[in-house]
């Protein structure tokens, strides 16, 4: 590849960001070559009929315009059927979203054994999360920023991760002071609310636009939902009675809309910023409200709370896959959406029951793998006319995503790297 001149290192040259050491050039227009390619590539800033920069590649006398190959390749497949479907950053995207519906409901199920033991701290039991995310990824910032660096960003920034960091503490809170009224069942509806919030938040806030297609797939998962909880209500499978159950749904429904808050805000974060600066200073304020918070409101159900080694191990298990939660979820919200995030967790009612035959002894009634069928399908159906690209591009990040980070799941890194599949 042709070195700049000096005067293009200096001008672009003062702006370089990193995820994972994966460094960039922020321009109006990214362009990346192959390796090895000594072609000259120009941009230039003139606008072309649909409003989007023109871009010229010159590699042995050609020309194309239209941009960086990724994108334009993005922009071409729009519209058409399956574009996305066929690519591998789609069934990655599925599967990454079956494995955090997987931990979120091992996380209500942990939830719902200590409670049965008598031990019910909501703000206490999260802490150790906060802690260990902390730990590792606070830790690793340090390692890449060094101290003076680290603390002009938290001196710079930490207000808004200070906001998050309220928002996903008091969310964890009250979703599990749900379960000390409310059954495991009752308390999926949460996810239901999440998603309402999110499409709202994402539309008015970051110009996100749903095609048809996306609202239907949406409503498809919401009916897959429907399915389970119409099913127990007409048999009457797994109907336990509930401490009280108005008191446990409307804590439920109060922590599903702190979560969208949460999800669309954490998803903003993470297309502009690294994802261990993110999560790390999710995990730093985190600690320290939820500290907070425990000390003030936990302190009589941690003196009344059962302490055996039972307890001990459901504490042990929550934590370590609640991190594994904290971790994956940001490269989904980088990949999809928090919209999509959300729908892909309506399958842990179905995981739920599964798991609840062995540990509670519910029963999975015949309509319920229909219904989980019907909510994957309704993930197909929301990215069906999707470019390759599909939801890794962010309006909010510019036309090029110049705005954004290079990082494990974003766009950008796509376009800096076509064949990556993260």
């Amino acid at each position: 590849m042709a070195a700049p001149t000096p005067a293009v290192q200096e001008h672009y040259g003062k702006r370089a960001e990193a995820d994972g050491g994966v460094s960039a050039i922020d321009a109006e227009t990214h362009i990346v070559q192959p390796k090895g390619s000594d072609a000259v590539t120009t941009t230039t800033a003139a606008a072309s009929g649909n409003g989007h920069g023109v871009a010229q590649f010159v590699d042995g006398g050609s020309t194309t315009e239209g941009g960086n190959a990724v994108l334009e390749s993005d922009a071409q497949t729009k519209g058409q059927w399956f574009a996305y479907v066929k690519t591998k950053q789609f069934w990655l995207a599925l599967l990454l979203g079956q494995v955090l519906a997987i931990c979120i409901t091992s996380t209500n199920t942990l939830s719902q054994l200590l409670s049965f033991e008598g031990t019910s701290i909501p703000a206490f039991q999260t802490f150790f999360n906060y802690v260990l995310l902390n730990i590792v990824y606070t830790g690793y910032t340090l390692y890449k920023y060094g101290f003076k660096k680290w603390g002009r960003m938290v001196i710079k920034d930490g207000w808004r991760f200070l906001i998050l960091a309220f928002f996903d503490v008091e969310g964890n809170y009250f979703v599990v002071l749900a379960y000390r009224y409310t059954t495991i069942l009752s308390a999926q509806l949460i996810n239901f609310w999440a998603i309402v919030v999110v499409v709202c938040i994402s539309f008015f806030f970051l110009r996100v636009r749903y095609h048809y297609l996306q609202v239907l797939g949406i409503f498809l998962c919401i009916g897959g939902m429907g399915i389970l909880f119409g099913s127990d209500h007409l048999t009457k499978y797994n109907d336990f009675p509930a401490a009280d159950a108005l008191k446990g749904d409307l804590f439920a429904l109060l922590g599903a809309t702190l979560y969208g808050i949460t999800n669309v805000f954490e998803e903003y974060l993470v297309s502009e910023r690294p994802l261990y600066e993110v999560v790390g200073q999710l995990g730093f304020w985190g600690m320290l409200i939820n500290g907070a918070q425990a000390g003030i409101f936990d302190r009589a159900s941690f003196r009344t709370a059962t302490w055996n080694s039972a307890v001990g191990g459901y504490l042990t298990g929550y934590t370590l896959i609640l991190f594994l939660f904290y971790t994956l979820a940001p490269v989904m919200f980088r990949l999809t959406s928090a919209a999509f995030f959300n729908i892909s967790l309506l399958t842990g009612n179905f995981w739920g029951v599964a798991i609840g035959v062995k540990v509670f002894h519910l029963q999975i009634h015949w309509m319920y793998p229909i219904a989980f069928v019907l909510i994957l399908v309704g993930q197909v159906i929301y990215f069906l006319r999707q470019g390759t690209l599909a939801e890794q591009v962010k309006p909010w990040l510019g036309e090029g995503q110049e705005e954004g980070v290079s990082g494990i799941g974003t766009a950008k890194r796509r376009v800096e790297h076509p064949d990556a599949v993260v």
